[in-house]
This record gives structure tokens, C-alpha cells and sequence, in this order.
């Protein structure tokens, strides 16, 4: 068997893990399963020498997920939104898609497995998701504040709306099926109208 990079083989391990862990259950996945996903003979032990056991795997793999999308997250929260509301609108779902997207089978196993690691999927809830539905808080706060938009309660307006745009690619991941059956562009156009209706734009 060819000789790996520590760093790599680390890397590969976790990427393994989550995606059996997503698909498979934590329960049911094995050391050994993961060993022979990334490649390792299954009897060598050799995800010992990076962890010390399948509990420390799923700890590391969310925490290094967690890391990734927290900087996301970020870089999203500190970027200047377009001026116009239904183009600041576009932006946050494009971005909130993009990053589900890119980690569909953490959403997956944090679904699947919340019960079993509450703590641990917690940090990911007050890290990344509380962090976009704060950002949409304080975006549709400063329109109301400027006069633009007449919305009594801003932080239960950004949960709606948060809520309802990331509900598609949840059920998507969850069941292969979105809502209503409808294609992206025909869910975000919907979408957008609806935000718009609930900001109560000023002229």
C-alpha cells in the first residue's frame, strides 16, 4: 500500500466519516468502515494514529466543517449587500444555497444525529445558522430604520424568511424531494416576490 500524508489521510478520514455517518447512521458505521472508505486496510487500526476513537471522528469532522462554513458565514456577513432589496434578497439566498449545498451530508448526519450530540451540533447552530438569521435581522432593521420598509418585528420577519428559503434544500437533502416538487428557479423567484410582500417597501 502506498505511503500517505498524514494530513492528508486525516483529511480523508473525516470526509469519509461524515458521509457514512450521513448516509449509514453513526451507530452503524465502524471504525473499519471508515478505515476501508479512505483507502486504509480495515484491520490495520490505522485511524487510530489520527483519532482516538469514532466519537473523537465526529467530533473533529464537525468541528472542521464547522470552521469552514463559520468563515463563510463571515465573509457573508461582512460583505456589503446591493442596495436594492430584491438584489440583497438574491444575494442571501445564493449565498445560504451555496453553503447548504456545499455540505449536504453535514446537514444530513446534524439532522440524523442531533439527539445523540446535542452539545456538538449546538456550537454549529450558534457558529454559523443563528449568524445568517442575525444578519438578515439587522439588513431588514436598517431598512426599517431608513424609512424604507414597514416591518414591526425585524427579527421575526428574518427567521420567516430564513426559515422558509433554506426549508428547500433541507427537504432536498433529507428526502430527494423539494417543495411542492418545484425547480430552484421557480422556488427562488416565489421566494423573492414573497420577501418583497413581507418587507412592505416604502417608495
Amino acid at each position: 500500500m502506498a505511503r500517505t500524508t498524514p494530513g492528508v489521510t486525516r483529511r480523508r478520514i473525516l470526509d469519509e466519516a461524515v458521509r457514512l455517518f450521513a448516509t449509514r447512521g453513526y451507530d452503524t458505521t465502524s471504525i473499519a468502515d471508515i478505515q476501508t472508505a479512505c483507502g486504509l486496510h480495515p484491520g490495520s487500526g490505522a485511524l487510530y494514529k489520527h483519532f482516538p476513537s469514532k466519537a473523537a471522528v465526529l467530533e473533529a469532522a464537525v468541528h472542521d466543517n464547522l470552521a469552514r462554513l463559520a468563515a463563510r458565514t463571515a465573509e457573508t456577513a461582512d460583505a456589503q449587500l446591493p442596495e436594492d432589496p430584491r438584489e440583497a434578497l438574491r444575494v442571501l439566498a445564493d449565498v445560504v444555497w451555496a453553503f447548504m449545498a456545499a455540505d449536504r451530508d453535514l446537514i444530513r448526519l446534524m439532522i440524523r444525529e442531533f439527539t445523540g450530540f446535542p452539545e456538538l451540533f449546538e456550537q454549529m447552530w450558534h457558529g454559523v445558522v443563528a449568524t445568517v438569521y442575525r444578519r438578515g435581522t439587522e439588513w431588514i432593521t436598517t431598512l426599517r430604520d431608513q424609512g424604507r420598509a414597514a416591518v414591526p418585528d425585524p427579527e421575526a420577519t428574518a427567521a420567516v424568511l430564513v426559515a422558509s428559503l433554506t426549508y428547500y434544500p433541507i427537504l432536498d437533502v433529507l428526502i430527494g424531494h423539494t417543495p411542492g416538487d418545484l425547480a430552484p428557479d421557480r422556488f427562488l423567484a416565489a421566494w423573492l416576490d414573497s420577501s418583497i410582500a413581507a418587507l412592505n417597501l416604502r417608495a
